[in-house]
This record gives C-alpha cells, sequence and structure tokens, in this order.
C-alpha cells in the first residue's frame, strides 16, 4: 500500500552497528529445535537458510552497484548516506556468512550461493551490465527486501514463530537495518541520472525472475534432505502452507507498488515501525545491546 510522503525536518543516516550474534551457542539443541530451526518446520527451515546463503555475495553486489557512483555523488547528506548503506550491508554479510557456516554443517546445501564459482560469475556479469542498470537491479532489490523486512517486523503471526532465538535476533536486526536504508540505492540512482523506463523494467524483471528461482531454490534444497525425501508428503504439506502463509502472502502485491511511475521507497510509511523496533532491539533496554561491540 502507498502512502504520500511524509516531509523529513532532518535527514536520516543509516547506522553501523558493530554487533555479534552467538550462533555456536544458539544450535546446541538446548532450545529442542536441533537442524529444523524455525518451529521444527522443515520447509520453512530451508527458506530461511536459502535466504541467509544468498545474503552475502548478494549484499556484497550491492554495495559494487553503488561503489561504481560513490566519486559522483557531491551531496553531502546522500555521501553520509551511501557510507551507512555501504556499512550496514557489509555487515549484514558478515554475520550471514558466519550463521552459513553453521547451517552448512547441519546439512543445509547452501555452500554454492558464497562459493569462489559463483562470486567470479557475479563480477563477470556485472562487469557486462551497464552501471546505471547494475545500480537499478539494486534498488528494486532492495525494495524487495525492504516489503520482506516490513512483513517480518510488523506480523504478529511472524514474530509469533516459535524457533532458534539467536536466528530470529538475526533476521529482526537485519529487518530494522533494510528498512533504514531502503531509500538509498533509489536516491543515489536518481541522483545520476537514472531514467524511470529502466527503473521500472528492473523491477519486472526482478519480479519475474526471482518468484521461480526461489521456488527452485527450495526444492532442490529439500530434495537434498533425506528427512524430505523420506518424508515427502510432509514436504509438500510444508511447501504449501508456506506459500499461504504470512511470508508469501500478499508479497508480489506489495513488490508490484515499484513499478508505479514516480514510486519512491519512503512512500511506504516505516517511520512508526522502525522507531518501535529500535527502541525494542536498542533502546534502554535493548534486547541486542548485549550483542553490540
Amino acid at each position: 500500500m502507498t502512502r504520500q510522503r511524509r516531509p523529513r525536518s532532518a535527514p536520516s543516516y543509516p547506522k553501523t552497528r558493530r554487533i555479534r550474534f552467538r550462533f555456536d551457542d544458539g544450535f546446541d539443541n538446548s532450545d529442542g529445535y536441533g537442524k529444523y530451526f524455525a518451529d521444527d518446520d522443515m520447509v520453512l527451515s530451508h527458506f530461511l537458510a536459502g535466504l541467509s546463503g544468498g545474503f552475502p555475495a548478494g549484499e556484497e553486489s550491492f554495495i559494487r552497484s553503488v561503489r561504481r557512483f560513490a566519486d559522483r555523488v557531491t551531496d553531502p547528506v546522500l555521501k553520509k548516506q551511501v557510507a551507512g548503506f555501504i556499512g550496514q550491508e557489509s555487515t549484514h554479510g558478515q554475520e550471514h556468512r558466519r550463521l552459513n557456516a553453521v547451517l552448512a554443517d547441519k546439512g543445509y546445501p547452501i555452500r554454492w550461493q558464497d562459493s569462489d564459482a559463483v562470486h567470479r560469475w557475479r563480477i563477470r556479469a556485472e562487469e557486462r551490465t551497464p552501471a546505471k542498470v547494475h545500480l537499478a537491479q539494486t534498488a528494486a532489490l532492495e525494495h524487495y527486501t525492504a516489503v520482506l523486512a516490513e512483513r517480518i517486523l510488523s506480523t504478529d503471526e511472524i514474530q509469533a514463530i516459535p524457533g532458534t532465538p539467536e536466528v530470529w535476533n538475526l533476521l529482526n536486526w537485519h529487518a530494522v537495518e533494510e528498512l533504514e536504508h531502503k531509500s538509498v540505492a533509489f536516491d543515489l540512482y536518481r541522483a545520476v541520472g537514472g531514467s524511470e523506463a529502466v527503473r521500472i523494467m528492473a523491477m519486472a524483471v526482478v519480479i519475474a525472475a526471482t518468484v521461480p528461482l526461489i521456488a527452485l531454490g527450495l526444492i532442490v534444497s529439500l530434495a537434498r534432505d533425506p528427512a524430505a525425501r523420506r518424508q515427502p508428503r510432509r514436504a509438500l504439506r510444508g511447501i504449501a502452507a508456506l506459500y499461504r502463509g504470512p511470508f508469501f502472502r500478499g508479497f508480489l502485491r506489495d513488490a508490484a507498488v515499484y513499478l508505479r511511475p514516480g514510486f519512491h521507497p519512503d512512500d511506504v510509511d516505516t517511520v512508526a515501525l522502525l522507531d518501535y523496533w529500535r527502541s525494542r532491539l536498542f533502546g534502554a533496554d535493548g534486547a541486542l545491546n548485549d550483542h553490540l561491540r
């Protein structure tokens, strides 16, 4: 749902938080979940593991797309926002990489997403992509992640899902920071003269490509899980529940608002949601204050 952007009295800047999650302590089976860390749900756990597996390489690609224009930023506000964006995305990649090592050791087939071969392929693809198109792709994918972040933080049904606490701490922190910098790549794209047509086309391609790719990745991941092969009905029921559930329900509708000419990420007002979660995680009695370094 889009809303009129509210004017802000002062610019906001993404804050790079030095944070460290305790994944080594969070998967010792003391929480009762073992391998399937999300409510002992095989499919949901594979889905979240696949998302985490793709984040480090994806975040690094986003950073490279922004850095291609760093020397062209003259506005001091945008320059500081770009620096915050890079700092946050870099930290996301580091912490997800640490989680991914634990998940891979538990049998989730996600190592390939952060492999040297995939890294080289990405670099070659980026070198063949015009810089503004690469930045437009980043802006589109940032809207995608902002839509996911908003529903994670605002949907009671998602927050009520039991699971390994440190994984949910990571997801909530990551979601907060995605909303903090959701407009940066978009504003940079506009500042360097990116066109509306390319912006909209980039999102159309993202929508067309990511839905089948996520489904394919989930099916392949489950196919490599011996428990899923032994219990195909459980896996199929889990897939149906995932796609009917709060992560996907209405997702494409919310992502597609980006296709509207003149759209800006701040049209979707997440200010109050961000204020609430920043206080909950990092306020005076914030749940993650003891994770900060």
